[in-house]
Formats: structure tokens, sequence, C-alpha cells
């Protein structure tokens, strides 16, 4: 019974996960340029429920995204649009969306 307690544990602990918080950078006192609204998503997958794949950095990844697609430097008031999810057999996916105002910094 000791053995089942302690595998159990080991089990949790192995399977755990964390991440670092987000941090959306804030737009300092330098000039910039708007090049428009830009978007962009990414997913991230839970294999098993267990097992994140790229789950951790989605939204970053999304928001990323957003400002490459318009060639920028930053985004001014990012904002979720939609966090959807798909199901398979042995995985979860979710797929989240951002938008916002692309800016390029003046050099």
């Amino acid at each position: 019974m000791k053995k089942l307690f302690v595998c159990s544990i080991i089990i949790v602990f192995a399977f755990g996960c964390a991440s670092l918080p987000l941090e959306i950078p804030n737009v300092s006192n330098m000039e910039y340029d708007e090049l428009g609204e830009g978007v962009g998503s990414a997913t991230g997958i839970m294999l098993l429920n267990l097992i994140p794949i790229r789950q951790n950095t989605r939204f970053k990844r999304a928001y990323q995204a957003a400002v490459a697609s318009k060639g920028g430097d930053q985004l001014l008031n990012p904002v979720i649009i939609t966090e959807r999810w798909f199901w398979a057999y042995v995985l979860n996916g979710y797929i989240t969306t951002v938008k916002g105002t692309v800016i390029k910094f003046r050099k």
C-alpha cells in the first residue's frame, strides 16, 4: 500500500506543469507609428489531458503572431477575441486569438 501511495505521488509531480506569468509590455514615451490592426492566433494541446504541448506559451505566441502580421514591434490595447477548443480521442486543443493595434517604434 505504501508503494502505491509513493508511486501515485511521483506520478502527480511528474505530470505537474508550471509557466511564467504573461507579461505584456507597456508603450513607453518613445514615438511610434500605428500600422493598423493585427490579428494572430496560436494553438496549445493537452495530450491525454495530462501532458501540455505548447500550451503554456500560446498566449505569448498569439500576441507575437498579431505583431508579426503587420511587421511591427508591439501591440496597443491587446484583446483576446476568441478562445476556442477542440477535442480528439487522445487530446484537447485550445486556440487563442489576439488582436490589437500594431505599432512600430521610430528610430
